[in-house]
């Protein structure tokens, strides 16, 4: 119960919270685009039902996800992956990147199939980042893990826009959430049930790997972005 206190759970939650926030910025636009067939009357209900929908089955994959980060060089695995994943969120966003592909339907729920169907396929990098924060809050993981998302949930359906207007003019924020992807990175691949114990016991040691991680990202991620806005590779394109 008085675990729940500690400031580890807290900083767990608050890890959550901006994890989602960064990664799941896409799901208002698909459910905004699923929903946009419906009649007006019927559209709060298919954000409403489909919010709740993508939610539970994110919970269950993140459920089987705590269970699999046990299995040796699976979290090494998923730290090489949540690198790239913060890698990523460091470029520029293309202007062809767009939701055309997400199909709306003028029936309730049909609507509410494609937005589980869509956040299913766009949930890999929210799930593996928020069961890697998870795990650093020791036990109860699993009502952490519910917890934040039901925190953030409001955050990203009603307060999408604000939350994206506030990166485009501060975007320090996507940069510190994208050197929080690779310290969780950092402290998975330190703790994989095979990597652990070939190296030293020592939290000091967990904590270097985690920094080692978020400037890894950072470093990857700038260098990545200016070869991509260089002028060389401007005029190749």
């Amino acid at each position: 119960m008085f675990e729940f206190l500690t400031p580890a759970f807290w900083v767990a939650v608050g890890q959550i919270i901006l994890i989602d926030i960064l990664l799941g910025g896409d799901n208002a636009v698909v459910i905004a685009l699923a929903c946009r067939g419906l009649p007006p009357k019927q559209r709060k209900l298919g954000i409403i039902y489909g919010t709740a929908g993508a939610i539970i089955l994110r919970v269950i994959l993140i459920a089987f996800a705590l269970a699999l980060l046990a299995i040796p060089y699976l979290k090494l695995v998923g730290g090489i992956l949540l690198v790239w994943i913060g890698v990523k969120l460091l470029m520029p966003q293309d202007d062809h990147d767009d939701h055309s592909n997400i199909a709306s339907s003028d029936k309730l729920w049909g609507a509410v199939k494609t937005v589980i169907v869509a956040d299913l396929v766009m949930s890999v990098d929210n799930v593996l980042a928020i069961a890697g924060a998870a795990e650093s809050a020791g036990q109860h993981q699993l009502p952490l893990v519910i917890f934040g998302l039901l925190v953030s949930i409001p955050i990203i359906v009603a307060g999408s826009q604000i939350v994206l207007k506030l990166m485009d003019r501060f975007p320090i924020i996507i940069t510190l959430g994208a050197m929080l992807l690779g310290w969780i990175a950092g402290q998975m691949i330190f703790t994989d049930p095979g990597v652990k114990p070939h190296l030293p016991d020592s939290k000091t040691w967990e904590y270097a790997a985690a920094a080692t991680g978020a400037l890894l990202v950072l470093a990857l991620g700038k260098g990545v972005a200016a070869r991509r806005s260089s002028p060389a590779s401007t005029e190749s394109a």
